[in-house]
């Protein structure tokens, strides 16, 4: 891989870093309180979105592009016409700050997880202010989200992986022995992959929870780190906290290079593009575009 773009976001501190739905753009969150949309080829700002009241930490685009979700530490979260760049929506009911949020399938429903230990479902069509459900068996943060069509995994400060399974109304734990900073399904959707706060990364089998892999080499200790995988599923990336981006063969576990940002900078935030090989990484106030290195003869 090599980097083609540096970004200098202009947020004060970059808190998370999204590709919209098809890759063609790209979300990024700041301490200053708001939320662009960038084409990040061209290092190029198309939207800014103001209203929140503190830190925005997450932001995501809805499947088609036409809507946006962010959460902050205001506590709130807000639905956001992107054409426009206007709020549509703040819902309020959470106790803590918004440590992640997410639309599932259909982008009918705003997911909310908090450092209230709260996750709080949104029905994005209603004009009700009331979530439509509230999962609570958290004991402490609930520090990442992750959806398919009939399930909701979560993610947790008290070391516990969570599948909630719609269908069958039924709930199944795991726990992962130390705290849980991010997760995210493989792409294939029959795996997720933890970043747990002790230096490791777990993929877990999500009908039995076995763990299918261990990676380590990385530093992730005291920060809430994200990881991804490359569009073939075949390579695992993950932010560190010695200012690199990591890599991974995720069938053998083996390091296979790791992404410069700065030395000591903490690389907290990782989106890679749903189709292509390429990534984009956050470190402290800026972003970086990376591209695999083309071989020619």
């Amino acid at each position: 891989m090599k980097r083609v773009q540096s970004i200098d976001c202009g947020q004060g501190a970059v808190r998370s870093v999204r590709y919209n739905s098809d890759g063609e753009y790209c979300i990024t969150t700041g301490s200053d309180k708001t939320i662009k949309l960038w084409n990040p080829q061209k290092k190029l700002i198309l939207k800014k979105y103001e209203g929140h009241r503190y830190d925005v930490l997450d932001a995501v685009s809805s499947h088609d592009n036409s809507q946006s979700a962010s959460g902050s530490k205001d506590k709130s979260v807000m639905l956001w016409d992107v054409t426009e760049s206007e709020p549509i929506r703040r819902f309020r009911g959470h106790d803590g700050q918004i440590n992640c949020v997410l639309f599932n399938r259909d982008s009918s429903v705003i997911l909310s997880a908090s450092f209230d230990g709260n996750v709080r479902l949104w029905d994005v069509k209603s004009k009700s202010r009331d979530p439509i459900q509230i999962l609570n068996d958290a004991r402490d943060s609930v520090t990442s989200l992750a959806v398919s069509e009939h399930e909701i995994i979560t993610g947790s400060l008290d070391n516990r992986v969570r599948k909630y399974d719609l269908r069958m109304g039924c709930l199944s734990t795991d726990d992962m022995k130390s705290s849980v900073g991010y997760l995210t399904f493989t792409r294939d959707g029959q795996c997720v992959l933890v970043n747990c706060l002790s230096d490791r990364l777990l993929l877990l089998d999500m009908e039995t929870g076995e763990v299918l892999q261990e990676l380590k080499g990385h530093k992730n200790c005291n920060y809430r780190i994200e990881g991804s995988l490359l569009n073939n599923d075949a390579v695992v990336l993950s932010g560190s906290e010695d200012g690199f981006v990591y890599a991974w063969s995720l069938t053998e576990g083996k390091i296979l290079d790791r992404y410069s940002h700065v030395q000591h900078r903490v690389v907290h935030s990782v989106s890679c593009h749903p189709s292509k090989p390429e990534f984009l990484a956050a470190a402290e106030g800026s972003v970086y575009l990376w591209e695999e290195d083309a071989i020619t003869d």
